[in-house]
C-alpha cells in the first residue's frame, strides 16, 4: 500500500512562483494545475454548504472526484444548510466528510449561550479547534473566500502560508457579477436563503438576513470566525 506524502513546506520563493503562475489562470484552470503541484492527498478542501458554495464543489467535482470535502458541523446550522448540502452531494458526487467539536465542548456552547457572551470563543469552539485537529495533516488548504466580501479578504493572495498550512484561493479575484455569472451560466442550484434575504450565511442564532457579510453575527462588529485569519 502506497503511503501518503508528507506535509509539505514550501518556501516564501516557492509561493511567489505559484502566485505568479496562478494569476493568469481561469478558475477551472487554476483546480486543474493545482493537481499538477500537489498530491490530493497534500489537498484539504473545506465548504460552509452556504451562499456561493457550489460554485467551488461544481470545478472540484468536475475535476476531481477523489477530492475530500470536508464539512464542519457546528451543531448551530440552518436546516436549509443541511439540505442543501445533501442537495450538492448528491447532485455532484461529493466525497463529504463531517467534522465537529468534542461532544462534551459543543454542549458547554449550548448551555452557555457562549456564542451571545463571546462569539470568538464560540467559534472557536465548534469550528477552528476541529479542523485545526486535521490541518497538520496537509500542505495545502482550499477555501473559497473572494476579496471583495471583505476588507481582511481583499488583502489576501491567491497562495497564502497561513500559520502552519499553505491557503489556496482559487475564486479571490472573481467579483461579484463574474460569481452571478458563472452561477447562472452553470445553472448552479442557490442556497435556499438567499431568497430570504440571506447573503452570507453561517450558524443560525448568528446570521440574520443583509447584504455581502452584514448580517453575520448581527450587531456584532466581527467579521470573521477566526478560519480564515
Amino acid at each position: 500500500m502506497q503511503s501518503a506524502p508528507a506535509k509539505r513546506k514550501l518556501s516564501t520563493q516557492e509561493i511567489e512562483k505559484l502566485n505568479a503562475k496562478y494569476k493568469a489562470l481561469s478558475i477551472e484552470k487554476r483546480v486543474q494545475e493545482l493537481y499538477s503541484d500537489f498530491d490530493v492527498e497534500e489537498v484539504m478542501l473545506t465548504s460552509s454548504f452556504a451562499a456561493t458554495s457550489a460554485i467551488l464543489l461544481k470545478i472540484f467535482s468536475d475535476i476531481n472526484k477523489d477530492q475530500p470535502v470536508f464539512f464542519i458541523d457546528t451543531g448551530y446550522h440552518f436546516e436549509d444548510t443541511l439540505t442543501y448540502k445533501a442537495q450538492l452531494t448528491d447532485s455532484y458526487g461529493l466525497n463529504v466528510k463531517s467534522i465537529s467539536a468534542l461532544k462534551k465542548e459543543h454542549h458547554f456552547t449550548l448551555q452557555d449561550k457562549t456564542w451571545e457572551k463571546n462569539p470568538d470563543y464560540c467559534c472557536y469552539i465548534n469550528k477552528v479547534k476541529p479542523l485545526d485537529l486535521i490541518k497538520q495533516n496537509y500542505t495545502l488548504w482550499v477555501s473559497g473566500l473572494m476579496e471583495w466580501q471583505s476588507d481582511h479578504r481583499a488583502s489576501l493572495n491567491i497562495f497564502e502560508e497561513r500559520g502552519e498550512i499553505l491557503k489556496f484561493y482559487p475564486l479571490l479575484d472573481v467579483n461579484q457579477e463574474e460569481r452571478d455569472n458563472f452561477i447562472k451560466e452553470h445553472e448552479l442550484p442557490f442556497h435556499p436563503l438567499i431568497a430570504k434575504g440571506y447573503s452570507s450565511i453561517g450558524c443560525s442564532h448568528c446570521t440574520a438576513p443583509g447584504e455581502d457579510r452584514s448580517g453575520r453575527w448581527n450587531n456584532n462588529p466581527k467579521t470573521e470566525c477566526g478560519l480564515h485569519l
